[in-house]
């Protein structure tokens, strides 16, 4: 693709905003903003994930995958685009934009084989567990995540050795490959094909399909249950985990649907332009906004990353906790049973530890009691008071907090 182009006797380069300054600052505003929330939310899960590192099993971490790739292509590529943005023209020029466009090209790659990665194993281990279990955990997934980055990063070095082009986008404030390089050369014509087809089309499928037989799966097992009357706590799980993929997976899909759409029509004309620029813009921010909404998924279906970033804000703010009665049942006893109280005090620089204590056994009950005060006592550090009490007449709990060695119980 050239980078002049004469018209009305002027002579433009291809790296000029063809959009007005206005426009262009409204774009660029638009793409800090979807840097400023993806930085803030893909960084807390990466925090949170190596809070609990030790804790995650080996489908998790096509999720961390996924969330290193939305954080480094906002932190990498899109402040030169912001810029740009604001100077109404491509900062760098060629050399820039063979950057911007390969790394976004890897980077876009990667997000669609991780979520295609997901939806593929997640129905494997729904429709066939007992036969692929043990094949989809730990060293294997993280074989496929390096195989994700290794494919990605080889095809998108193609242009590089002549197989395609990255050339600015027609709005001249962004790079991508040349789609319309299919009407130069039979190279350039294989590789705009193969992206499309191998690279774009079939990942999409495998995620459609894949997704919608989870849910035709989860749905059946959870009607079967319901039927015979069973409240299964699993099932509850298993639908909240389908759900929050389905939505990850349809999130992406929506996003970049667009896009390949204008892309994929570029395909078939000769002309520099067969739409306005306005035209190119809104496909292309709106395919930018799938950074954003993956780390918010997981906050709102996921108990366990809500928990652990309620638990990462009281570690940088202490008065945001409230007050919270722990309570918990000491395994091996028998109806009167042994009820450990704490009353935590939170926001203020002191904890208070409160108990009610009431003797109804004979003195052997009462040295198991002082023991399990002690176990307690070293695990927390704090003071724990014991109580007798029944599972009869139990009114709604405060807080329930379980330990290794113990069970929760509501009084």
């Amino acid at each position: 693709m050239p980078l002049n182009f004469s018209d009305d006797n002027r002579t433009v380069s291809a790296f000029t905003s063809k959009l007005t300054p206005a426009a262009d600052i409204c774009v660029g505003l638009v793409i800090l903003s979807v840097v400023l929330l993806s930085v803030l939310g893909n960084g807390l899960v990466l925090l949170i994930c190596y809070r609990r590192r030790k804790k995650m099993v080996g489908s998790e971490l096509l999720c961390v995958n996924l969330a290193v790739v939305d954080f480094l292509c906002c932190i990498c590529f899109y402040p030169l685009s912001i810029l740009s943005s604001f100077h109404h023209i491509w900062l760098g020029e060629h050399i820039t934009c063979v950057y911007y466009g390969l790394g976004c090209y890897i980077f876009g790659l990667c997000g669609m084989f991780t979520i295609a990665a997901i939806s593929i194993i997640r129905y494997l281990k729904t429709c066939y567990s007992l036969v692929y279990a043990v094949w989809l955990e730990g060293a294997n997934i993280r074989m496929v995540c390096c195989a994700i980055w290794l494919v990605a990063a080889v095809w998108s070095s193609f242009p590089l050795f002549g197989w395609g082009e990255y050339v600015p986008e027609p709005y001249g404030l962004s790079c991508t490959i040349a789609w319309r390089g299919y009407h130069t050369s039979a190279k350039d014509a294989f590789y705009v094909i193969c992206s499309f087809a191998c690279f774009t089309l079939v990942p999409v499928l495998l995620i459609v399909v894949s997704q919608c037989q989870i849910l035709h799966k989860v749905s059946r097992f959870s009607y079967s249950l319901s039927a015979r009357g069973i409240q299964n706590n699993l099932r509850h799980t298993e639908k909240q985990l389908s759900v929050m993929f389905f939505c990850i997976s349809l999130g992406f899909v929506i996003a970049w649907a667009p896009y390949a759409v204008v892309s994929f029509l570029f395909i078939f004309h000769k002309e520099p332009q067969y739409m306005a620029p306005e035209g190119f813009v809104f496909p292309a921010l709106f395919a930018k906004s799938s950074h954003i909404y993956n780390p918010y998924i997981y906050f709102y279906f996921n108990k366990t990353f809500q928990r652990e970033l309620r638990c990462l804000l009281h570690s940088f703010c202490p008065k945001l906790g409230a007050n919270r009665v722990g309570v918990h049942l000491a395994a091996g006893h028998q109806p009167p049973y042994l009820i450990h109280i704490q009353l935590q005090e939170r926001g203020r620089g002191q904890r208070k530890n409160f108990g009610l204590s009431q003797d109804r056994t004979h003195s052997k009950s009462k040295s198991k009691g002082r023991a399990a005060h002690h176990s307690s006592d070293c695990v927390r550090d704090r003071p724990v008071y014991t109580c007798w009490g029944s599972s009869k007449n139990i009114p709604t709990i405060i807080h329930k907090k379980s330990t290794k060695n113990s069970l929760p119980v509501s009084i």
